[in-house]
């Protein structure tokens, strides 16, 4: 991937084309265009100036260098924290937004079109395209032909990069580093696209240590094991939620997702296998901290909301700043 610009603070906000010299500007974007698909195609440094530009627009908290430029949200499945975002911040930073929360049922796909015809005439309409859909590498099938960026907002049981972005600068924001981390992963690691694109974020950081904690039916995949093994990655399963909980900077939890088992028997197994309550949440150093990329079901009990190592409903606002950080990037970086 292409470094982005080094910018940041009150040199953040530059001019955008517009009209005429906009259409060029576009032209010339088109050859050179990025896409968001995987968190492997990150590198330290790429991740390092995202965060700072996250860090000046979550002090500068607007910007209209994207007047005149135009997003589309096109998700195939439900969303609320990732859709809301992403539409946030491209209005935060004067830009405007065509979408639909439904595409599955409301788009031409219900009609037999292709996805490739979908982001072809779409991509026609609009500078940016944030895609989510029920199918793994759907978000790849888009790039290959799209002309503008397409940003993967989660596909199926694959990856959501951009949650692992936030994850991650959440991460960074607390503790100020992400070498040296021990972060526990709790729950749906089998169907969980979020535990699977954060470490592979992690992965880029030294003696970070993962630990694996999922019902057997919920198992992390072998693909990612063997990915951190490649990479010198220390990462251990285990079944004690308790015993991993003094040991940890922090501890990321997940939903057991009813909707990616196709054996109910199964679902039955891993469906509240683990909970944080105030009582395990006491066993944690004072400062770590609980992260969860949200909606949860029962994981997680509303009385640990108000001790401070609760930082889930931090962590999504850090979306929006996220956000608008890779936006702007995207949209602007070339030409920075």
């Amino acid at each position: 991937m292409q470094r982005a610009g080094q910018r940041g603070g009150s040199q953040l906000c530059g001019t955008v084309a517009r009209n005429g010299p906009f259409r060029q500007f576009r032209r010339e974007l088109m050859g050179t265009v990025r896409h968001i698909i995987e968190s492997q195609q990150f590198d330290r440094e790429y991740l390092s100036t995202l965060f700072e530009r996250a860090h000046a627009f979550s002090e500068q908290g607007k910007s209209r260098e994207l007047a005149g430029f135009t997003m589309a949200s096109l998700f195939y499945e439900p969303s609320t924290r990732t859709r809301f975002s992403f539409e946030a911040a491209m209005y935060r930073l004067g830009g405007n937004v065509i979408t639909t929360e439904n595409a599955r049922e409301f788009s031409s796909l219900a009609k037999g079109e292709s996805l490739e015809d979908t982001i072809r005439i779409i991509s026609g309409y609009v500078d940016l395209i944030v895609m989510r859909h029920n199918e793994i590498g759907a978000a790849k099938r888009a790039a290959e032909i799209s002309p503008v960026p397409i940003i993967n907002g989660g596909d199926g049981a694959g990856q959501h990069p951009t949650q692992a972005l936030l994850d991650l600068y959440t991460l960074f924001r607390k503790f100020n580093r992400l070498d040296g981390l021990r972060v526990a992963m709790v729950g749906d690691l089998r169907y969980g696209r979020t535990v699977r694109s954060l470490a592979y974020l992690l992965s880029k950081y030294d003696n970070v240590e993962l630990i694996f904690v999922a019902p057997p039916v919920c198992q992390m995949h072998e693909d990612i094991k063997d990915f951190l093994s490649g990479k010198s990655v220390n990462w251990r399963e285990e079944s004690d939620l308790d015993a991993v909980l003094p040991h940890i900077d922090s501890v990321y939890m997940t939903r057991i997702q009813k909707e990616r088992f196709h054996d109910q028997q199964e679902f039955k197994q891993a469906n509240n296998a683990y909970r944080l309550t105030r009582e395990n949440v006491s066993k944690m150093a004072q400062e770590a901290i609980i992260l969860h990329p949200l909606p949860r079901v029962g994981e997680i009990d509303p009385a640990v909301d108000n001790d401070h190592r609760a930082m889930y409903f931090e962590q999504a606002r850090n979306g929006l700043w996220i956000r608008m950080a890779l936006i702007q990037q995207l949209l602007t970086g070339d030409r920075n």
